[in-house]
């Protein structure tokens, strides 16, 4: 089983706007992308990026050859799918210690 972690963290807000100029101005991040879509920071080791939506927790993004194996392999082990999103290829998997996935090719 091949995977890599990324350096990028995804979160969801209701007010992306407002949680980028928290980050920005309390964590030292910088804007890369203001896209609203998916507002892009960068910080000294790590990437955030800022969907709209209800707050999931943080995100960890996870590199696989193959998402659907990936996902039935995890869900097998007692993982939940929290979103899926065929079109990227993305789907959001949380463990049974609350930790959430963004499974990634």
């Amino acid at each position: 089983m091949a995977n890599s972690f990324g350096t990028d963290i995804l979160i969801q807000a209701p007010d992306p706007q407002a949680a980028a100029r928290f980050y920005v101005e309390n964590l030292g991040f910088a804007i890369t992308d203001p896209n609203p879509g998916m507002i892009g920071l960068h910080g000294p080791n790590i990437n955030l990026f800022i969907e709209p939506g209800p707050a999931l927790g943080p995100v960890l993004e996870v590199t696989v050859d193959d998402v659907r194996e990936a996902v039935r392999r995890l869900v097998e082990k007692g993982c939940v799918v929290v979103k899926d999103e065929p079109e990227f290829p993305r789907t959001y998997v949380k463990d049974p210690f609350g930790l959430i996935y963004n499974l990634t090719c």
